[in-house]
């Protein structure tokens, strides 16, 4: 049977609930002249409701959101034809030592509790991780793809 393309608006604790699971993404940030730059990202929601997207500091990501920090991301789920949201925001950029904390709980909000925290701790800094904090401005509905409603020619 045919599928038919939805649009749903939901409110705040709504998108909180479909975006905790889901933690693929792909993030819109802009390039210095103003054209988009996209990135696929794996992302995750932290206790205050932003989303969070571990990165390095010289990705340009990371760059462009110091520069310009309106982004846009569009959360996608595990199922390609699954549903998606667009969600816009601000974002910081959070460097070491600042991020360390942050990236423990971005590890939590995707993975859960690690087998050794003092091990992840010492790989982050190691690896001079940053981390982007996104806090929600807008976004639209939950949407799934399929055949307009009014489409008289549902295959």
């Amino acid at each position: 049977m045919p599928r038919t393309a939805t649009a749903d608006r939901v409110d705040r604790s709504a998108l909180m609930d479909f975006l905790r699971p889901r933690h693929r993404a792909v993030l819109v940030t802009r390039r210095s002249g103003g054209a988009p730059q996209l990135s696929p990202v794996t992302c995750g929601v932290d206790a205050e409701g932003r989303i969070v997207v571990s990165t390095y500091p010289q990705r340009a990501k990371a760059a462009n959101a110091r520069r310009a920090p309106a982004v846009s991301l569009c959360v996608l789920s595990d199922d390609w034809d699954g549903p998606w949201v667009q969600v816009d925001g601000q974002a910081e950029v959070l460097d070491l030592p600042e991020a360390l904390e942050p990236l423990v709980e971005y590890y939590r909000a995707i993975s859960g509790e690690h087998p050794d925290w003092a091990e992840y701790r010492e790989a982050m800094t190691r690896q001079g991780k940053s981390l982007l904090r996104i806090e929600i401005s807008g976004w639209g509905p939950v949407a799934t793809g399929g055949f307009p409603p009014e489409s008289p020619d549902k295959l």
